[in-house]
Parts: C-alpha cells; structure tokens; sequence
C-alpha cells in the first residue's frame, strides 16, 4: 500500500515538473522578447484613482464603438452621387429621384437587419465622443494636470478634439440628406469668404461648383480612412504617455510628487476598465434603441433650392455658427473685388480660440518660469484666474450656442430673433467678463474659507455657553490629513523683473517680452489672486490655549 503511494506521489511529482504547452510557448518567448521583465516592471505598476478619470475612459472607449460601427456601416453604404430612383421600404420616398449615398444611407436604415440601431449608436458614440473630450480637457485644465511633463499629452487631446470636430462634420455630411447638405452649403460658404483664394479653395475641395459630384466621394475615405487612422496613432501616442507618466493624483495625504498612492495595474485596474466599456458600450446602446437621432428619411434627399427648417448644426459646431449668425453683415467692395469680413471674421476666430486653449500649457509655463515635474493636481479655488479663464470660455461658448441656435429660441420661447441676436452680440463681450470675475471671486471665498477651517476648525454646531455667560459655537479640529489637504498648495512669488538699476548703479535693460511677463504673473498669480495660507505658528496660537 505504501509502495502504490510513493509510486503515485512519484508520478504526480513527475507530471508537475514536466511544463505544459503553453508554459513552453512562453518560455520560448520569453527566451526572444523579454515579455517576462517587461510584464514584471509594468504590468503591477499603480495607478491613482478617481471618479473623474473615467472621463477619459470614456472618450477611449467612445472611440473603439466609433470604429467598431463604423466598420459595420462601411459595407453598406455607397458614397456616389449618381442620382437614382427610390424604390424601397420607406414608402412616403418611393418614386423621389435621390443620389445613391441617401438611397443606400435609407436602406441601411430600413433594410439592413440591425443598420438603424447601428447607425445610431454610431452618431451617438460621436456626441459622446466629441463631449468627453471637452469635458476631459477641461477637468485637465481646472486642474493643471496639463503641467510638465504632461504638455505633449495636452497637445495630443487638444489634436483629438480638433479632428473629432472634424471628423464630425465630414461623418454627418455623407449621407446627402437636406440637413447635412444645409451644413455643407454652410461650410462652402464659409470657405468662400477666404480673401483672394476662398474661390479656389472652394473649387479645390467640391470639385467646381456647389454642391458638386465628387464631394461625397472625396469625403468617404477621409471620414473612413485618413482621419480615423491619424486618430487611432494619437490614441496610442496618449494611452503611451499616460501609462509612462501615470495619472496625475489629487492632494492628499501620503501623495507628493514621487509617491502614488492606487491600485496596480493588473489586475484591479484592468479589471475596472474592462467592465467600464461594457457599460459605455451597454449606455449607448441603449440611447441608439430608444433615442432616435439624425432621421434622414424625416428630412428627404439634398436640394440646393430647399433648406430644412430648423437647420442645426451638431452642438460642437453651434459655436462657430453661433459665430457668423450675430456678426454683422459687412461686406467691401475694392478693386474689383468683394471681402466678407462678416463671414471670413468669425470663421477665422473659431479656430484662434481653440489655438489660444491649445497653447495655454505653454503660454502658463513662460510666465512661471517653472520647470519642475507636477504630478499633484491643483485645486480650482487655489488658481482663480485659471479657473475664471476657464469659466470665462465655457460661458463664451454657451452663449455663441445660442447665437447658433437663435431661430429655434426665437420659435420656442416666443421672441424676436432680433432680439435674442443683439443679446447674443453683446453678451459676447459681457457674459465672459463678469463669469471671470465673479469666479475669481468665488474661488478667492473659498479659500477664505479654507484658511478658516484651518485655524478654528469645523463648525459643529453645538453652543455653549462660558462661565461668564457668552455664548460660543464649538468647533471640532481637523485631521492631520484634512490640514495638510487644505494647506499643501504652494504659493510661489510671482515672476518679477528686479530692480531697474544694478548693484553699481547702472541702468539694466529689460527687454519688452520680460515686462509682458511679469505684468501677467502679477495679474494671475500676485497677492490679489490668493489669500495667504496660516503658518504654522497662526496655527498653533489660536489652538494651544482655550480659544474659541
């Protein structure tokens, strides 16, 4: 019997030592790649977390469902403008003479097992898409996660929104209904304001005159191909760094500049992840089952002699169309030739503004002069002046929106267009004014209140009443860890340019660029830009007695 069982444990031991297949492909791989060490360093690397990460997951992954339905849609539809009769199943178009890019665009929406829920999903991923990069960026930049050695990626997303703008516009454009048409001939005219070169710019990118034959074409591989594939490289290029650099952390306590506190990688983050697209991918589904969007077959085929009424742009581009509606409508005519200042102006301002975002970083750094590594966010209230920047565009945009928009107001809430546009014109140059400063403000309160709570502590609520009768509110003390999360931010002086005249008392020259530079270091991070954090013997004044 102890024979049989030596003889087993033998064999047993036997089999454990012998490696399996699998364990000899990776050996084998190992033995070329190095996938071992690689996996050792990276793969338990930590991570911080936070709610507000998700925001970039969600742009990620809002992408991968763009491809995915993307593909899907590709072997369907037929980007030709050559004009057909419609024989199909929607049956209020039958007999309509329509191009082949609207025809194939009503079939995948009604013949295709699955194409309109497909179709929606699609444009709704793209909303989603465009909006999380927004957000995300701008939860990057209320923070100052965008400091070194994050500038690149900064780029990078600011790059992913432009094309995502893009690609938007070219992706709703193809299938030649009267909405999108409307946005074309919109654009067209856009690009005809250009002096000197707007008309051979036009000509170039339609193919002669609107609307053309060969723009669905030309627009089909840029929409399918070209854009998607530099999106896909920068999608990389920024996972890359994000993983290389780590997520930026939240102040706290045990967080500074070298230590991170989270999770590893594999396999609680991963993990995380994984379920997070199935739920973006589930919510989107969701709203292309029950929420209907872009119904071509509502709006019928293009005409240039018909416009939809009620004709909007998606959101993204209310901006720039906001633009062009209030401004007013100039026109020169010189030497033979007609300037659009009324169009060309605005036009032109639409991709400064989003040029000043995307240079902020770089724009922030000159004027600090830091150099140093962040990877410790800031608190919005500590950095007013960004803060109310960032306020300030936000505000800008939502009322250019409803310039862009300002027939559908009218409609809806029973007003004069003239109105609501000669509101839009001057709450241009208002609204972003006083957002800016009443969130300075705000930010500049609460960090008064801040400094309060550190030095007297949280209102309990409780009264009570001192022995020679005065009534008193008792404050409970912070945590350490509360203290140091109120108090870790750095107040820096700002940058200045020194005295006029040297030690020797001669006169030092200042070059025009370095005044530029101090003046704005003291308008967004002087004394009146912060309330000066408690020292640490303010603290221990008022706590080491019986104070109240």
């Amino acid at each position: 019997m102890d024979g049989a069982r030596s003889g087993n444990d033998r064999a047993g031991a036997a089999r454990r030592e012998a490696p399996g297949k699998g364990e000899k492909i990776a050996v084998w791989a190992d033995g070329r790649l190095g996938i071992f060490a690689l996996a050792k360093a990276n793969m338990r690397k930590v991570f911080p977390d936070h709610w507000s990460f998700m925001l970039g997951e969600v742009c990620l992954y809002s992408f991968l469902i763009l491809i995915l339905t993307g593909v899907y849609l590709t072997l369907f539809f037929d980007p030709s403008t050559s004009e057909v009769v419609y024989h199909g199943s929607y049956e209020p178009l039958n007999g309509v003479l329509m191009t082949r890019a609207y025809e194939s665009t009503l079939d995948i929406s009604f013949d295709v097992r699955g194409g309109l829920l497909i179709r929606q999903i699609h444009h709704w991923a793209a909303l989603v898409f465009v909006t999380g990069m927004l957000v995300h960026m701008m939860r990057v930049f209320f923070t100052g996660a965008f400091r070194k050695p994050r500038e690149l990626n900064w780029v990078f997303g600011w790059t992913l929104l432009m094309l995502g703008i893009i690609t938007g516009l070219t992706g709703y454009s193809l299938p030649d209904d009267l909405l999108s048409g409307t946005g074309l001939r919109f654009a067209h005219g856009a690009i005809l304001s250009i002096p000197v070169v707007g008309t051979y710019v036009a000509f170039f990118l339609f193919g002669g005159e609107f609307p053309g034959e060969d723009f669905i074409a030309r627009l089909y591989p840029i929409h399918i191909l070209l854009l998607p594939g530099i999106m896909l490289g920068l999608v990389v290029a920024h996972l890359i760094l994000v993983f290389y650099h780590k997520h930026t952390q939240y102040p706290g306590p045990g967080r500074d500049q070298k230590t991170v506190v989270g999770m590893p990688f594999l396999p609680v983050y991963m993990a995380k992840a994984g379920g997070f697209f199935f739920l973006v991918f589930g919510v989107l589904t969701v709203m292309g089952g029950i929420a209907s969007i872009n119904p071509v077959w509502a709006f019928g085929p293009y005409r240039p002699d018909m416009v939809t009424t009620g004709a909007q742009p998606d959101w993204y581009l209310g901006f720039s169309e906001g633009l062009i509606r209030v401004m007013p409508g100039w026109e020169i005519n010189a030497w033979g030739h007609t300037l659009e200042p009324g169009v060309f102006i605005p036009f032109s301002l639409f991709p400064l503004i989003l040029l000043a975002i995307g240079l902020y970083p770089f724009l922030e750094a000159w004027i600090t002069g830091d150099k140093r590594e962040h990877h410790i966010l800031d608190r919005p209230r500590n950095m007013p002046v960004r803060t109310g920047l960032g306020a300030a565009w936000l505000s800008l945009y939502a009322v250019l929106l409803i310039g862009g928009g300002n027939d559908i107001v009218a409609t809806h809430l029973h007003l004069s267009i003239n109105v609501i546009t000669w509101f839009v014109r001057i709450a241009v140059f208002v609204v972003p004014v006083v957002t800016f400063l009443v969130t300075k403000r705000v930010c500049l309160g609460l960090q008064r209140r801040d400094r309060n709570k550190v030095l007297h502590g949280r209102e309990t609520g409780t009264i009570k009443r001192l022995p020679h009768g005065e009534f008193i509110e008792v404050h409970e003390p912070l945590s350490q860890a509360q203290l140091f999360t109120l108090t870790q931010h750095e107040q820096p002086p700002p940058y200045e340019t020194g005295p006029r005249v040297d030690a020797n008392g001669v006169r030092r020259r200042i070059a025009p660029s370095q005044r530029v530079r101090a003046r704005l270091a003291q308008a967004m991070f002087g004394p009146r830009t912060r309330i000066a954090k408690p020292t640490v013997e303010e603290y221990r004044e008022l706590t080491s007695g019986d104070h109240h």
